[in-house]
């Protein structure tokens, strides 16, 4: 397991004047809920998540070399356009990072980003955003340092992306990764996701995720505020041991095919998550009346026919719909007879799990 320190370079041996890389990476949906932060953006329980295939971020990231090297010096383009209320997320992220990536002053950036889902769905992007920014500025890093092993570069971008945003480091790498120390988890790391190491049963080969986007609306209350929430919360401790079990339980589903209780948790942890929200001070109710219609047909639907489909819930109204690959014509059928009617303008996006953040030639 790799601390901190092991993440600061000691020396560069080659020199890089200009260039670009291009990177896509990942949204990803928990499936084991992380809930609260220590400092440095540090979990204060471990989780574990699909890495998603067709929700993501692509960013291209220019560099030239310059004479000044007082302040960060970087242009910010969203789908081609500039887009200055990004600009402070960006810049707090650089300043997190510097320590690590010792060059960001000696060059002046152009970042152009875009995502393939709307960026006003409702669906999180800064988890997918900020691991494509990583793997770009590793693939810099790696010019400047050309013995660097894939491993530790993988590991590393995970390490800088959880800076930016703390789930951004299981969107590095796929189909299934672990964040935070886990007694059943030998490499596992609050500071970096890892893949989940076991062999995944069949059941769980190319599985399905589709949203339904109930509220594409700005969230009521910021990630941010709702984990120091968990400071003082009369149930937390509680909850973070609950995750720890949930994660055993799980890992031996994935691994065995244990479609019951993989949808037992999984179902469990999502309405854990919004529980705790609603019993925090101040406390607040993310679901929407239509969110509670949906998870209502979804039981309905599962107990009439026992196909395995389940739900989850990230931190807000809208609804990730789980399911085996084989089961996707009857579940996308159901879900265009029973459940788009509750979704904002009729839209839902179809997903499955996927390999992490890939570099474009």
């Amino acid at each position: 397991m790799l601390s901190e320190k092991d993440f600061i370079p000691k020396q560069y041996t080659s020199f890089v004047q200009t260039g670009s890389f291009e990177w896509s990476a990942p949204s990803n949906i928990a499936l084991v809920k992380y809930w609260g932060k220590k400092e440095n953006q540090i979990p204060a329980n471990p989780s574990v998540s699909f890495t998603l295939n067709n929700c993501k971020t692509i960013t291209k990231l220019g560099f030239e070399k310059k004479e000044n090297n007082g302040s960060f010096s970087f242009n910010l383009l969203f789908e081609g356009k500039p887009k200055p209320d990004f600009r402070p997320k960006i810049e707090k992220f650089l300043q997190r990072v510097e320590e690590y990536l010792p060059f960001l002053k000696e060059y002046h950036f152009t970042i152009d980003t875009q995502n393939t889902f709307p960026h006003s769905s409702g669906i999180a992007s800064s988890a997918s955003g900020m691991a494509a920014l990583a793997m770009n500025f590793m693939s810099l890093e790696r010019l400047l340092n050309p013995d660097m092993d894939d491993a530790y570069f993988y590991n590393k971008a995970s390490f800088l992306a959880r800076l930016g945003s703390g789930s951004a480091c299981r969107s590095v790498k796929g189909n299934v990764v672990v964040w935070g120390e886990h007694k059943d988890f030998e490499e596992s790391s609050n500071l970096y996701g890892v893949t989940f190491p076991y062999v995944i049963h069949d059941n769980f080969k190319n599985y399905q995720d589709t949203i339904l986007l109930v509220d594409k609306g700005e969230k009521q209350v910021s990630s941010t505020v709702g984990h120091d929430l968990m400071h003082g919360h009369p149930f937390a401790q509680q909850r973070f041991e609950q995750a720890h079990d949930n994660l055993s339980k799980i890992k031996e589903a994935l691994v065995s095919g244990d479609l019951e209780s993989f949808i037992s948790i999984t179902e469990s942890e999502a309405l854990t998550l919004h529980s705790m929200m609603m019993t925090s001070m101040p406390y607040f109710i993310l679901m929407k009346p239509n969110t509670l219609e949906i998870i209502n047909r979804v039981w309905k639907f599962r107990r009439e026919t026992t196909i395995p489909v389940c739900f989850t819930l990230d931190a807000g109204a809208n609804v990730h719909v789980l399911y085996p690959e084989n089961d996707k014509v009857k579940v996308l059928e159901f879900i265009k007879n029973e459940l788009v009617a509750y979704c904002q303008n009729s839209q839902y996006i179809c997903d499955e799990i996927g390999n992490g953040a890939q570099q474009i030639a």
